[in-house]
């Protein structure tokens, strides 16, 4: 099968993504003669990640393209024969350049799906040495990508349905590849605030108390900060800005003209002069003295340039402000409407600061310039999207006044701020003082929006100080979170495991010394019962060959732990495992980044609030029909009696 044209395909994982003992053991199928055995593995895991019930199956996009695009190239197979014994039959490397993933079928949760202990994400059947070589890659793509995306599912049930979320882990990621993987499956959820029946709209966020009975959320998370994220998956992207920029600012800088497009080109523009007589060769810096006026509609700003000398230059056109003119060129900002002429918004901003000084109960001397200059530069260059960094030096002497200044300057002009964010302190306690200071200024100064500008956090939020800043009377609107999504620090990994199931048509068994280990023989079908009222009530797994469970027939189970079988009469029933790629090729097309959120908002309203509590939930049942009970691999005494069930306590398989 010719690798797929996909910018994505390779870049998921390459075949060498690998386990050496997966080489090893290629080697010893190939000498066996059993390279080309038909082979199903199973791709599981045996409990549910940070002590819940319920886990979202993710990173099946990924693995089917990596498959479509598996093939060991020359260089691949060339260091193979270096890391494996040099008398190797070099046959056996020949053998190697010839796979690809055209004879394997692959079926699995859709993603983002629920998924609970046992209930493969994945089946891949097909030749038994192309199968064990996709054991390693297909792990590595499935387990941290389902982790990230159950971590962000429990974030957001803790944020509530109308705070947002923005992941900002990249800088703290286990590396590109994984910050790029946790920035895309943390997305991974719904359409954003639903209210009343799931799926049935959507609603932006809004500051203020919680509206009544909001239904869950999405469980993804709004927005990433990683750009890339954005380029490859579609996932939005958003930030704000950092403190060296802030900081960066002293005051006394002399900015560009921001309107003029060559304002960063540093030419200098002269009639009947060239530029280096123009700028007065020999003369003092300080003996010239520039005299101001803008063209109108042009964006350029004219000078006539006075020297120290008994002659004057003609006009001069500057397109950038080169750094021993002591007068700054005002920064001129055209109001939102586009009609009127522009108005330098650093000489508003300080006109403002003065009232809000005031208001404040500040000396106007106390808000930083430094800070003030940035915010100036931030909304010229954004002034829809005008955003403050509230503190580099002093929330409530510099970084609140001087955002209010620049905010009420834009305000004046038909522009409108869109938040503030804090990133150290009593994060919740400076929300709430801040929130009472936007309410006062907006009745003092006559603005009412100003009131509702959104308010985000951040700084290493766990979901301890998650739930704080979630909780009633929080003014806090977003929430930025980093290390605690992208590194998952309450448990670092979901434990998949890959065991193979069946080869040549006869199951295969793992027994081992630990019960917990075991696996279920034979090539299986998965299947959720769901109750009237569309709640689900438990998975079922058993033999391919056995028919399916029917709905509102009762059907016999057999739960974790139990020593009898129980009787369940599902209303619906709802086959799990979908067909994705079929000898290679894809079945249908691969569901959008959106899909797979509808279907996540989906399967946790399914979800029972006991099941979906996150502190000690009640643990959903997997059970197998009572074919699972007998071994079929072998007839010793130990197997060939009736066992309640291989399926351990707890769930695990």
């Amino acid at each position: 099968m010719a690798a797929e044209q996909d910018p994505e395909g390779r870049a998921a994982a390459r075949p060498l993504l690998t386990d050496l003992y997966q080489a090893t053991m290629a080697l010893g199928y190939w000498r066996a003669g059993r390279a080309r055995d038909a082979a199903e593995f199973e791709l599981f895991f045996r409990r549910c990640p940070f002590g819940g019930a319920f886990a979202l199956a993710a990173g099946l996009r990924d693995c089917v393209r990596f498959l479509r695009a598996f093939r060991l190239r020359d260089a691949d197979v060339q260091f193979l024969a270096s890391v494996l014994l040099p008398d190797t039959d070099p046959a056996f490397f020949e053998h190697l350049r010839s796979l690809d993933c055209s004879e394997v079928t692959v079926r699995a949760l859709p993603e983002g799906s629920l998924a609970f202990p046992g209930v493969p994400l994945l089946q891949v059947s097909g030749p038994l040495l192309v199968v064990q070589l996709l054991e390693t890659p297909l792990l590595c793509l499935v387990s941290y990508a389902s982790l990230v995306a159950t971590n962000a599912a429990r974030l957001r049930l803790i944020a509530g349905p109308e705070k947002r979320l923005l992941e900002m882990g990249l800088r703290r990621a286990q590396g590109p590849d994984g910050g790029l993987t946790a920035s895309t499956y943390s997305y991974l959820g719904g359409e954003g605030l639903v209210r009343g029946k799931a799926g049935a709209g959507k609603e932006e966020p809004r500051p203020g108390p919680k509206s009544p009975n909001p239904t869950p959320s999405s469980p993804g998370f709004d927005s990433s900060s990683n750009v890339l994220a954005g380029q490859l998956r579609g996932v939005p992207v958003a930030g704000t800005l950092a403190h060296s920029f802030v900081t960066s600012f002293s005051g006394s800088e002399v900015p560009p003209d921001p309107v003029s497009p060559s304002s960063q080109s540093c030419r200098l523009q002269a009639t009947g002069l060239k530029p280096a007589l123009a700028l007065g060769r020999g003369v003092p810096p300080r003996q010239v003295t520039p005299v101001l006026s803008q063209e109108a509609g042009t964006g350029c700003i004219t000078f006539a340039l006075k020297l120290g000398c008994p002659w004057r230059l003609p006009g001069l056109i500057l397109h950038s402000w080169p750094p021993f003119f002591t007068n700054p060129i005002p920064q001129m900002l055209a109001p939102a409407a586009g009609e009127g002429p522009g108005v330098d918004l650093a000489a508003k901003a300080q006109v403002w600061l003065e009232h809000v000084c005031a208001h404040l109960g500040l000396g106007v001397q106390e808000p930083h310039p430094g800070e003030r200059a940035a915010f100036v530069a931030y909304a010229l260059a954004f002034p829809r999207a005008f955003q403050g960094l509230l503190d580099s030096y002093s929330v409530r002497r510099s970084g609140l006044p001087n955002f209010l200044a620049v905010a009420l300057a834009l305000g004046e002009l038909g522009y409108r701020a869109v938040g503030v964010r804090l990133d150290s302190g009593d994060l919740l306690q400076q929300a709430q003082e801040i929130r009472k200071v936007f309410r006062a200024a907006a009745a003092q100064f006559q603005v009412p929006w100003l009131e509702s500008v959104p308010i985000a956090v951040s700084n290493n939020i766990d979901e301890e100080a998650l739930a704080r800043l979630a909780q009633e009377g929080s003014e806090v609107n977003v929430i930025g979170i980093g290390t605690s999504v992208v590194t998952c620090p309450q448990q670092p990994s979901l434990g998949c495991v890959y065991k193979l199931v069946a080869v040549g048509g006869q199951p295969r068994m793992k027994l081992t010394e630990d019960p917990e280990k075991q696996t279920l023989p034979g090539s299986k079908a998965a299947f959720r019962l769901l109750g009237s009222d569309g709640s689900l009530l438990m998975d079922v797994l058993q033999l391919a060959e056995e028919p399916a469970p029917q709905a509102g027939q009762e059907l016999r189970v057999w739960p974790p732990g139990a020593q009898e079988p129980c009787t369940v009469r599902p209303a619906q029933v709802e086959p799990l495992l979908r067909l994705c790629l079929q000898q290679g090729q894809l079945c249908e097309p691969l569901p959008s980044l959106a899909e797979s959120r509808a279907l996540v908002q989906l399967s946790l309203s399914q979800l029972s609030p006991e099941h979906r509590r996150l502190q000690s939930p009640a643990q959903y049942q997997v059970g197998g029909r009572p074919a699972l009970s007998f071994c079929p691999v072998c007839p010793c005494p130990y197997h060939a009696h009736r066992s309640p069930s291989l399926l351990p306590a707890g769930g695990a398989v």
